[in-house]
């Protein structure tokens, strides 16, 4: 009967999220795992983030269908499926793409999936954010680049659930589970804003540059 109990235990264990201590090795690893495109030096994103403009106000009128987002990119596989098989390890996917195996790990909050149904594509900078940050001016050709963005580090494959605790909420409201990645975050974060010349506000430059000076 011990034997067993501690069968079942160390099965229930494996099938766990794997929680990841977060040091600068891990933080490397997470970094290196999600193949995060473009991602600045500290330096770098602090010397951008002197250049971005402070708004004073919102405007409004955002729609999430004004901007079309996981557009085709080759054969069956669209954006999402394929930030999926970028940012996996041994992803296997299906005729239509859908990945049918694989090993995803989050760098939000440094866990382990297995299955991809656990997994979201975050947009960094939320769509309704850039939205308020000078998105509304676009063009929807315009909208549709940015919302499919492979070239930036825009999309990544992170945990539902952190993913859902984010929403459209900006740095000064809302940062990563895993503390240590916050400066990768912010990182990502200033680059795509200098990149589409999006403006921030006056509580999410002093957050930025906080953490910045931390890095």
């Amino acid at each position: 009967m011990k034997f067993l109990l501690l069968a079942v235990l160390a099965s229930t264990v494996a099938a766990l999220p794997v929680d990841i201590t977060a040091d600068q090795d891990v933080i490397a690893t997470l970094e290196r795992r999600a193949n995060i495109p473009n991602i600045p030096s500290a330096s770098s994103a602090r010397s951008m983030l002197t250049d971005l403009r402070v708004r004073k106000s919102d405007p409004d009128g955002y729609s999430r269908d004004k901007f079309p987002h996981w557009i085709a990119v080759q054969g069956a596989c669209n954006v999402r499926e394929t930030i999926l098989q970028r940012d996996g390890t041994n992803v296997k996917v299906g005729s239509n793409c859908a990945p049918t195996a694989g090993t995803w790990l989050s760098p939000y909050d440094g866990k382990t999936w297995k299955d991809a149904k656990d997994i979201q594509i975050d947009h960094v900078i939320p769509l309704s954010d850039a939205w308020r940050s000078g998105a509304n001016t676009w063009s929807q050709e315009q909208r549709r680049a940015f919302a499919n963005d492979l070239t930036n580090p825009q999309l990544v494959a992170v945990t539902g659930t952190e993913n859902n605790s984010k929403s459209d909420q900006s740095p000064d409201e809302w940062m990563p589970t895993l503390s240590s990645f916050h400066c990768t975050y912010a990182r990502m974060w200033v680059k795509v804003k200098s990149v589409y010349k999006l403006s921030v506000t006056a509580a999410e430059k002093s957050k930025l540059t906080t953490v910045l000076k931390s890095c």
